[in-house]
């Protein structure tokens, strides 16, 4: 069945933000671009965050004063939930709830909490979800350019809101938070709350992040095995992934084979299928069965609530691995490169 794209103001008006304060928890990478761009569009917005950290400095220096997120959610018709997701619930459940008005909206940028029931809003809260399909910095740089990121919209919950800008729904909120933040520029998808959890978690694991940084892995390692120098091992299993990504993001993967040479094409046709096989897509269904169960968002909050020693492990080797040793004398050759690593 084919998915209604909501576009431009006539389909997502602002108006039901106008008159109304959205509180932003959270300065991050996703909170700054969020209470950035709903400013820029005219909205009145605070945002709550400890003033003496790197985030709250950051705040300051973007024209805002941090309140406490007890004192930003009692002001607020709209809260958004720009925190990570393993630190939302207990957040919610002692400086949230209790200061949200009665028909007050809470919004989340990932699912995350709301599909597997670590966060329960009460009746009479609001509760809806924009997820914008890219990072907090490039959702910033295209709102300045003009241009938007395409998002997700969900409402998990429906209220009747109140307030300065008169009586309106928890999605038209939702509608006009998406496009104060210019993605109603590109394309607003309604979806559930479960689809984009489910399917935003698996996307990561099997290919983006998991999927793909375990290739990079298996692949550096083969060659450095066969005696090949760990920096030309490092060019061709890492490196060059930005070019072939750009041309997939740009082209899709069709276009993106038409670009390449015929010996890669040819290549690509052959090698793909013996690596990717029946075994390794029995895999990725076990993943999404881990992520649909809540086998994974257990996993992920046990180890939150031990101190996260299994996560900092994996960060540690990570860090230590000799890929990165081969890549930063691979990037020093590339002084354009310089000081992105150190950006958030």
């Amino acid at each position: 069945m084919a998915i209604k794209i909501i576009r431009g103001a006539d389909e997502a008006p602002i108006e039901p933000l106008q008159n109304r304060t959205t509180a932003v928890v959270g300065f991050g990478n996703q909170g700054a671009a969020h209470a950035l761009n709903l400013r820029d569009s005219g909205l009145d917005v605070i945002v709550a965050n400890h003033r003496e950290t790197p985030n709250g400095r950051h705040a300051v220096e973007c024209g805002f004063e941090p309140l406490t997120i007890p004192d930003a959610v009692a002001r607020a018709d709209l809260v958004l939930m720009a925190l990570p997701d393993e630190s939302q619930p207990e957040l919610y459940d002692s400086v949230i709830a209790p200061h949200l008005r009665d028909g007050a909206v809470v919004g989340f940028m990932h699912g995350f909490n709301i599909r597997y029931g670590f966060i329960k809003p009460a009746q009479g809260v609001g509760v809806v979800m924009v997820a914008p399909k890219g990072p907090g910095t490039t959702l910033r740089k295209l709102y300045t350019e003009g241009h938007g990121l395409p998002c997700l919209l969900a409402v998990a919950q429906e209220v009747a809101v109140t307030g300065g800008g008169g009586p309106c729904t928890a999605e038209a909120i939702a509608l006009a938070w998406a496009n104060g933040i210019g993605c109603a520029r590109a394309g607003i998808v309604p979806t559930s709350f479960g689809d984009e959890t489910e399917t935003d978690l698996f996307g990561e694991q099997a290919v983006l992040c998991g999927g793909l940084g375990a290739l990079i892995d298996a692949a550096f390692r083969t060659l450095c095995d066969a005696g090949y120098p760990p920096e030309l091992a490092y060019l061709e299993c890492c490196h060059e992934v930005k070019q072939v990504a750009d041309l997939i993001y740009e082209r899709g993967p069709a276009g993106m084979y038409e670009a390449i040479s015929n010996t890669a094409e040819f290549g690509a046709y052959r090698a793909g299928t013996a690596l990717i096989d029946d075994a390794v897509r029995g895999r990725m269904a076990d993943l999404l069965t881990q992520i649909r169960d809540g086998t994974f968002a257990a996993a992920l909050r046990a180890d939150h609530k031990k101190g996260s020693p299994w996560f900092e492990r994996c960060r540690d080797a990570a860090r230590s691995h000799p890929l990165e040793r081969a890549g930063r004398v691979v990037r020093s050759l590339m002084p354009w490169l310089e000081g992105k690593a150190e950006q958030p």
